[in-house]
């Protein structure tokens, strides 16, 4: 496997996995998954920042929520928890997470990167998410083979081998829940991009089909401080799959930002 649990430490009902000394970055991972997904970037990046990488809500060790949450509710529960401003990174869910904690927080957040991030899905890519939501009743997971087939293809790797293990792992209640979250928001508004007050990086992979390089163009193209980068070959997981290229770009960003 390409990850192994990483120790804990809990803030309040939250669970985060932490490492290194120096300005605060905030990782947030995607649905189904937790904050061993980001290995390869908690061990680059806490050479020189303090790194907290979150288990969600009714992910990893984080508690499952008594009650249904909306993208509000996970940003806050989030960015209760920040000992200080922080550079906030997120992929797929957590990018959302981490662009609405940007935009409705900007006293905690010092810059956002977000890594294949949704924006203005087309109505066959918006019908096949919630329909694939409203499969999920909260009690029994799918089979996460149809996941790993989407993100990974046929390739047996290392890093699908660990997705399929968490998402086994995974509270059902949980996953749902923020899955739901997920099929409805469709990402920031044109209004919330345009009033954006802290820098924005937008990275996605050129073979990444639900969260395309057009989609992170537009978003940086409306953001006033924003930028996109498109890795060459990468697809979803790119964290994991292309982590040295993630790596260098959220470094440089990193030390932009922080400082």
């Amino acid at each position: 496997m390409t990850s192994t649990t990483q120790h804990r430490f809990d803030l309040g009902d939250l669970s985060y996995v932490t490492s290194g000394n120096g300005p605060l970055v905030v990782l947030i991972h995607g649905v189904g998954l937790r904050a061993d997904a980001w290995r390869g970037q908690i061990d680059t990046l806490s050479t020189e920042f303090t790194v907290m990488a979150t288990d969600m809500p009714g992910h990893g060790a984080s508690a499952a929520p008594v009650a249904d949450m909306t993208l509000a509710d996970y940003s806050n529960a989030i960015t209760s928890t920040l000992p200080e401003p922080a550079l906030v990174v997120g992929h797929s869910m957590g990018a959302m997470i981490a662009l609405d904690m940007a935009i409705r927080f900007p006293d905690r957040v010092r810059g956002v990167a977000a890594l294949n991030a949704i924006y203005k899905r087309s109505t066959a890519a918006r019908d096949a998410v919630m329909e694939r939501a409203a499969s999920l009743d909260g009690r029994a997971m799918v089979d996460p083979n149809v996941t790993l087939e989407r993100w990974f293809g046929a390739a047996l790797t290392p890093e699908r081998e660990a997705c399929g293990s968490w998402l086994q792992d995974v509270d059902p209640a949980g996953y749902a829940m923020a899955y739901r979250v997920f099929a409805r928001e469709d990402g920031p508004s044109d209004q919330q991009l345009r009033s954006l007050p802290c820098p924005a990086l937008f990275v996605t992979g050129s073979e990444e089909p639900n969260s395309t390089p057009n989609m992170s163009r537009s978003m940086a193209e409306l953001a006033p401080q924003g930028r996109a980068i498109v890795v060459d070959g990468a697809a979803h997981m790119m964290p994991m799959t292309h982590a040295r290229q993630v790596n260098t770009a959220l470094q440089e960003f990193a030390r932009e930002v922080l400082q």
